[in-house]
């Protein structure tokens, strides 16, 4: 690689680039154009993102911080500076969000007749109402505990509110009626909702946080006493998986055994209510051996992720319109998928389209006698899951399935565990990851007898093997019985089994561990030829993540030799462009909208032969040298004009696109409606086209 102009590049911090994405959440909350109750969601997608971030990357921080001096130096970067200035930045987004809930939120819902009320609004008609809810739904749900002598350790659950009672002034001046403290955990699953809808008033629509209303009856609680004060508090824990990657020995019970751990993991941080009194607050630090690191302050409720469950009253104009998911083009809307893979390739774009298709196909697979073996890989399963019965009916069928189950996939590790066993109860051979590697490639592989000899079959996506998530998740998948791919899937399979390395034996597939960052920087010293020569060079990558520095200088040697580099960048970038001397040459977008985008793609110019991959890569170094990952070039010519006709949406998007500073990116000249581009909007509405009779494909 060529010397770059500045000695030490300049890099984002990768901390600072993730919460600059949660930001671009909030801002689709702060955004008066998106429908009131979608913006409601995002709060609580901004909510949810930010608990994974402390359980993960700030408990993380934080474990790096209690390292020895010399050992910190090592690293690179502070962990105790990055832990302030992202702790600082936290705290802005946090007073934003606030913010945004009281001055917007509230006031749009109370202008749609919807009042989001607390025990001091309650006229005596609707406390009435209340109370008796209380007894009759709540009451028996609570388990209060005493903060005395007697108990010696509170354990607060991971990602559950508690409330906390400071109870005064009692009636009888007796020990046993003394004043005191007392913690509850707010039971909103065994409630089922974290909201009660009260009766209506006419066009007027009550609704209540269930913490308000046992606040509301607090004082039934404790009758003893003349004074409740009722405050909340929230505990997040650390969430990594302290275990070795490797599968010697028995990785279920590890994974376990971790996952107990989880539950019982050190704090990471403890959100309170600032209204709170002090002494409550230094009684739960005791009790729980809480110190001030982890306290973080918070607001009168905690959870906003609950918000996903906020009422919608029936009111559909205060939604995002709907869009079902269409009929794919070439693809057969009934009967068998085989012999229309076996004529041509398909490509699938989620969620516009139907995630039916691949259950469908496996489906298919596990009845037809011709078919002797599935293979897949499996990163996150959905609960319910339909791909892991249908394959259960292949093995049950007597086919050969074998199941590659990833069980770090953190969160969902739970679900692929339960999964994983009854495949293997079933019949199917299992198996669980790979050493130091976690398996995040998407793939299946069907192998049919047809005239005498096997002939392949495969889906390769960029998104999970999940029907939940197709359904909010934009991904992109191809199947192909082209032998040039198909083959590759093989030996792809082939390493679950040997674990031998399979370098030089993929010509078309980009596959980490292997050769991915390596053909990945050949790909790109082209483009910089290219430029060397005055041709025209460009670069284009849709990531959900870039992070490797190494990848990140690599673009940048490439923008010194004037290639065009374009980004769409939906989270972290530790790249920045735009820089005299090192990223002129750079652009960076990124996107938040209905859907989240998660489809990786690469395009290289290659002197007029474009070159496109779609992955389940991004470039980060845990992506390119730990996990078994899979760029797939899209060979068929219309398909990629039409991968790239998609992409060239995005990449003129003006209506949901931000730029490196998160400003909007607006239309350019006169803001008429038909300069506007939305790429999710218009990408439904162009694969809808391909639907009708007689419609050609780009």
């Amino acid at each position: 690689m060529s010397e770059t102009t500045q000695a030490q590049p300049r890099l984002l911090n990768r901390e600072l680039s993730w919460l600059a994405f949660n930001c671009r959440v909030l801002q689709e909350a702060q955004n008066p154009e998106v429908p009131l109750l979608e913006r409601i969601k995002f709060l609580a997608i901004f909510s949810s993102n930010l608990d994974e971030y402390f359980k993960v990357r700030v408990a993380t921080l934080r474990r790096l911080v209690k390292l020895k001096k010399k050992t910190r130096a090592k690293l690179g970067e502070d962990p105790v500076a990055q832990l302030q200035d992202l702790l600082r930045e936290v705290g802005r987004q946090q007073e934003a969000f606030g913010e945004t809930f009281r001055n917007d939120i509230l006031p749009a819902l109370k202008a749609q007749h919807i009042h989001l009320v607390s025990e001091r609004d309650l006229t005596a008609e609707q406390r009435a109402w209340v109370q008796a809810y209380f007894r009759e739904q709540v009451q028996d749900l609570l388990s209060p505990i005493i903060l005395d002598d007697n108990l010696h350790h509170l354990f607060l659950r991971d990602q559950s509110v508690y409330l906390t009672f400071l109870l005064t002034q009692p009636e009888n001046r007796k020990k046993q009626d003394e004043e005191r403290v007392v913690v509850m955990e707010l039971p909103t699953k065994r409630h089922g909702s974290r909201f009660v809808e009260l009766p209506a008033q006419g066009e007027d629509k009550y609704v209540m946080f269930l913490d308000d209303v046992i606040r509301c009856c607090a004082q039934e609680l404790f009758p003893k006493y003349q004074k409740v004060q009722v405050h909340a508090i929230k505990l997040s824990r650390d969430a990594e998986l302290d275990i070795q990657e490797e599968v010697s020995g028995n990785m279920l019970a590890k994974i376990k055994s971790s996952l107990q751990k989880r539950e019982t993991g050190y704090p990471a941080r403890l959100l309170y209510d600032p209204a709170m009194p002090q002494e409550v607050l230094r009684a739960v630090m005791q009790k729980t051996g809480i110190g001030k690191d982890e306290l973080v302050e918070g607001s009168r409720y905690h959870n906003f992720r609950d918000f996903f469950g906020f009422p919608d009253f029936g009111l559909a104009q205060l939604q995002y319109e709907p869009m079902p998911a269409l009929p794919h083009p070439t693809l057969p809307r009934t009967g068998k998928m085989l012999p229309a893979i076996a004529e041509r390739d398909h490509l699938l774009h989620l969620p516009y389209q139907s995630f039916d298709y691949v259950t469908r196909l496996i489906n298919e697979a596990g009845q037809d006698p011709q078919v002797s073996s599935i293979s897949i890989t499996l990163y996150r399963v959905a609960g319910k899951s339909e791909v892991a019965k249908a394959l259960l009916k292949a093995a049950k069928n007597g086919k050969q399935v074998t199941v590659v189950v990833e069980l770090k996939a953190r969160f969902d590790e739970e679900s692929n565990m339960f999964w994983a066993e009854k495949l293997q109860k079933a019949g199917a051979n299992v198996i669980y990851g790979i050493p130091d590697l976690k398996v995040h490639s998407k793939l299946l592989l069907i192998t049919r007898s047809e005239d005498n000899q096997n002939r392949l079959y495969a889906y390769l996506s960029t998104g999970n093997f999940n029907e939940k998530t197709s359904e909010v998740y934009a991904d992109h998948g191809l199947f192909t019985s082209n032998p040039d791919i198909t083959r590759e899937v093989v030996e792809v399979f082939r390493y679950f089994h040997d674990r031998q390395d399979k370098t030089g034996l993929f010509q078309h597939l980009l596959v980490a561990p292997f050769e991915l960052r390596e053909k990945l920087n050949a790909l790109i010293d082209h483009e910089i030829e290219l430029a060397r020569q005055g041709q025209d060079a460009y670069i284009i990558l849709k990531l959900n993540a870039l992070q490797d520095e190494r990848m990140i200088l690599k673009l940048y040697e490439a923008s010194q030799a004037g290639v065009r580099v374009e980004l769409l960048i939906r989270g972290i970038s530790c790249l920045i462009p735009e820089l005299p001397g090192q990223s002129e040459n750079i652009r960076q977008r990124g996107m938040v909208d209905r859907f989240l985008e998660h489809a990786r793609v690469y395009v290289f110019g290659n002197g007029g032969e474009e070159k496109v991959y779609v992955a389940s890569s991004d470039w980060m170094a845990r992506n390119l040298d730990r996990r078994v990952e899979v760029a797939f070039p899209i060979l068929q010519p219309d398909l990629r004009a039409e991968v790239r006709h998609l992409l060239d949406l995005q990449r003129h998007d003006n209506v949901k696109a931000r730029d490196f500073h998160n400003h909007f990116i607006g239309p350019d000249g006169d803001d008429t409606e038909a300069a506007r581009i939305r790429s999710q909007f218009d990408t439904y509405a162009y694969l809808k086209s391909l639907c009708k009779p007689g419609k050609k494909r780009k």
